[in-house]
């Protein structure tokens, strides 16, 4: 009996860690609102939308409605693996110190346009998933775990860090940015439609 009880112990420590290493209702609350509205924008923004205005691209260069979501489905698998990669190490002393923006901010840059930044290779679209429709497909499958994720997940967000090339973030914020993104190509999707050469 005297040895089962510091094993009792223990092991309500170790649930009460977890517990205490959740991140806050109203941090989940947040980001669930946040990927819940910025997939339903994206839905309204492709809705009734012709094979002719899916593939239209108004310069030689520039992105077509379908290269766009193929593009947000390719950033919501990567951008969100960055979350699981930065759990996998213990969290560094000072890094918090370091981080320069709050959630508002992150999502404050990354949704605006008014600077244009040239994407990496490993995200440029390729039809990596044959056409448009398996590009929303491949989204909307990979939101609705992500979404069940950050309903459910115990892990530290706010105590892990990844760094961007404009700075340190956490985890969380990870997350604040791949919803942010999946907006900010919704402006370029309506760039796109409001194109004089877009077909009506």
């Amino acid at each position: 009996m005297k040895r089962i009880i510091p094993i009792i112990i223990l092991l309500f420590c170790a649930s009460l860690t977890s517990v205490l290493a959740q991140i806050s209702n109203a941090d989940r609350e947040k980001i669930t609102n946040q990927l819940k509205a910025s997939q339903t924008e994206l839905m309204s923004a492709l809705k009734g939308l012709s094979e002719e205005q899916w593939l239209y691209k108004p310069t030689a260069d520039a992105w077509s409605i379908a290269e766009c979501v193929e593009h947000i489905a390719i950033s919501e698998e990567n951008i969100f693996a960055i979350v699981g990669m930065s759990m996998q190490s213990e969290p560094e002393a000072g890094i918090k110190d370091k981080l320069k923006f709050d959630d508002n901010m992150i999502m404050g840059f990354i949704t605006s346009r008014e600077e244009k930044v040239k994407t990496r290779p490993e995200f440029e679209p390729s039809q990596k998933f044959d056409g448009y429709k398996g590009s929303l497909k491949a989204f909307k499958d990979k939101r609705k775990s992500n979404l069940q994720y950050v309903k459910s997940t115990s892990d530290d967000l706010r105590n892990h860090y990844f760094e961007f090339p404009f700075g340190w973030v956490d985890s969380y914020q990870v997350i604040v940015f791949m919803s942010g993104h999946t907006q900010r190509h919704i402006a370029q999707i309506e760039e796109v439609k409001a194109a004089s050469g877009y077909p009506l």
